[in-house]
């Protein structure tokens, strides 16, 4: 599958390094006036991004992020995700549905990963295997890798 087209935005300064993975929280109340605001809010909010390349341009200041801003070029991120076994098939369209509430489970963080946006869909990029524990629901789980459509 080819990789996406690289997006540009703003990130901090000191948090400016390839492969860095983060989630998009949206817009913070401090960015209200700023001047360039729109290039860091761009991105849509409890999405997973990868930091793919640094440009090499002037910082911008920030009420945010110590030592300023700077442009990033990012990728939506891949997530590692359990999803029931029927809904497991490679290249597949996927609406993915947060359907355990049990925190104390094992799998909770696979089964409700961050990045994940409930009800979004997704492509199953690949099938890693089966899940890594039983699923306390009885249910039948494939960990696979998502990725957003």
């Amino acid at each position: 599958m080819p990789e996406a087209k690289p997006k540009v935005t703003l990130i901090g300064r000191l948090l400016a390094r390839p492969g860095l993975e983060f989630i998009f929280e949206g817009e913070l109340p401090q960015c209200e006036h700023c001047r360039v605001r729109k290039a860091c809010n761009n991105l849509q909010s409890g999405r997973k991004y990868r930091i793919v390349s640094v440009r090499t341009t002037a910082p911008h200041d920030c009420s945010v992020h110590e030592g300023g801003t700077c442009a990033v070029e990012v990728i939506e991120s891949p997530i590692v995700a359990l999803v029931n076994a029927d809904m497991a098939i490679m290249n597949s369209r996927v609406t993915f549905e947060f359907s355990c509430n049990k925190e104390e489970c094992k799998s909770f963080e696979l089964c409700r990963p961050d990045g994940v946006i409930d009800g979004d869909r997704y492509l199953v990029g690949e099938i890693l295997g089966n899940a890594p524990d039983i699923c306390e629901k009885g249910k039948a789980l494939k960990l696979v890798e998502l990725r957003p459509l």
